[in-house]
């Protein structure tokens, strides 16, 4: 075991469910390998303006089950400049700060990964994104939670669509990734699902939507990831209305409500394990990695690779979705 004697623990980027989980595995195995911990407020822009509070077991009393974060969380512009991240290190060097664990997605990383090659600090990055878009790992911390949060709502709105024969595009979250529309699609029952990593889906869908005529569906619902190439929902609907006139066409965007919410028991778990694996690794006197969970198995990528590789959809959820929609 290394001889860091206090660590910090910060919040970046958007929130994701279960990143209070992961800050109170942080503090606990602090408390419990008899290591000081502080709370960053705020993320990287909590280090520039030493916004840093002492935090010991019962600061994180009562949060596992909290959405958001109790850090806080911003996305510092001045932290990608050498003299904000100059600013960052004397306050860290001020309050004595001898590690850092991150919980965020890739841009996060990328600031973490650069402070530790300017500055010597060691960092620890765990992967806190809805968007499953990380590199080294099967899961990031709030994916379940939000995917649950679309299949509750698609649930909901097929009941909808069923009692008037409508036709709904549920847009989701994924600006550039197709990890959620995925998942929920298959989960929901979707006819047909829009992501960003395929080009020219609309053919397609325009004949899923004549099969699903011509077998004589009630409803039909798609799931439209944000960032798919044909526009996001309202194109799509729109292009859909001119194709099928006699559709009664609907479109919801879910925009935020994926975000936030009480975190799954999955969510709790991967991030208390995350969490835990983070402050050991510091102790072994590894760093500039991040903490991922790959087959049931906690595991570590460096932050170069998590940073500049991009997990590929797996073909066999499109197979599924395709066989299960017809």
């Amino acid at each position: 075991m290394s001889k860091i004697k206090k660590i910090g623990v910060l919040t970046s980027g958007g929130d994701a469910p279960g990143m209070n989980a992961a800050i109170r595995a942080v503090v606990r195995s602090c408390v419990y390998y008899k290591i000081e911990v502080v709370g960053i407020i705020q993320g990287f822009n909590g280090l520039i303006h030493n916004e840093i509070q002492p935090f010991d077991k019962r600061s994180v009393s009562n949060i596992i089950n909290k959405g958001g974060t109790i850090l806080k969380t911003a996305r510092s512009e001045e932290f990608k400049t050498v003299e904000g991240r100059k600013k960052a290190y004397e306050n860290i060097q001020k309050n004595g700060i001898e590690a850092l664990v991150i919980i965020g997605g890739d841009g996060s990383f990328t600031g973490a990964s650069i402070f530790e090659e300017e500055f010597n600090i060691p960092c620890i990055g765990i992967p806190g994104t809805i968007d499953n878009d990380i590199y080294g790992t099967d899961y990031t911390i709030g994916f379940d939670t939000a995917v649950n949060t679309v299949v509750e709502a698609a649930d909901k709105i097929r009941d909808t669509a069923s009692s008037h024969n409508r036709f709904f595009f549920i847009e989701v979250m994924g600006r550039d990734s197709g990890y959620i529309a995925m998942y929920s699609g298959i989960a929901c029952g979707a006819e047909k699902v829009l992501i960003p990593e395929l080009d020219g889906e609309f053919e397609s869908l325009v004949e899923t939507l004549k099969q699903s005529h011509a077998s004589k569906k009630t409803s039909n619902i798609v799931i439209v990831a944000e960032g798919d190439q044909e526009g996001g929902a309202y194109e799509i609907a729109e292009k859909t209305k001119k194709v099928f006139p006699e559709y009664d066409v609907k479109v919801t965007v879910l925009g935020h409500i994926q975000r936030g919410g009480a975190p799954s028991y999955f969510d709790r778990v991967i991030a208390t394990r995350m969490g835990v694996k983070a402050v050991e690794v510091l102790l072994l006197g590894r760093s500039n990695i991040m903490v991922g969970i790959e087959n049931n198995h906690i595991v570590t990528t460096s932050l170069k690779d998590a940073i500049k590789q991009h997990p590929s959809l797996n073909p066999e959820l499109l197979n599924v979705a395709q066989i299960a929609s017809i």
